[in-house]
């Protein structure tokens, strides 16, 4: 019989394009991680794309390898008076992390794709769905907010 109460740690890895930048995560549960869309227009210029895909996680829990370059930081207001730290590769720019001034020692935000195995951390929920793409569906069985603060 299994034991429902039993969590297993959860170990990834993921890095930058080139990889320069690499890092290990380390989550003592799935649980621990929250992945979600994000449909704001800040996600969608950071990440090139219709969305923006991160995965929330413990500071604890996200370390770069003794092997990794130093991620370069920008840092600027998100639209609303907040200011976000984004950590990416200086060589091939690639995106890794991201963090507001309010959860910078407690919280990374991962971006997805930076993972090796992106699958590892399904989605959620989806943020900011007001602004989502007319051409994107819904993604089914995750929770739906239609603004960041709902």
């Amino acid at each position: 019989m299994e034991d429902q109460g039993k969590t297993e740690v959860v170990n990834l890895t993921g890095s930058c394009f080139c990889r320069r930048l690499t890092y290990k995560l380390r989550l003592d549960s799935k649980d621990d991680a929250r992945t979600s869309l994000c449909h704001c227009s800040n996600c969608k210029k950071a990440f090139g794309g219709a969305f923006g895909l991160t995965a929330k996680v413990p500071l604890q829990s996200f370390l770069y390898t003794k092997e990794s370059g130093t991620p370069k930081i920008h840092s600027a207001d998100n639209g609303s008076g907040s200011i976000i730290h984004r950590e990416f590769c200086n060589t091939c720019g690639s995106y890794i992390c991201e963090y507001g001034d309010a959860v910078k020692d407690n919280f990374r935000y991962i971006a997805v794709g930076s993972l090796d195995d992106p699958s590892a951390l399904p989605p959620k929920g989806e943020f900011n769905c007001i602004e989502r793409e007319k051409w994107m569906p819904e993604i089914p069985d995750v929770f739906h907010k239609q603004k960041i603060k709902e």
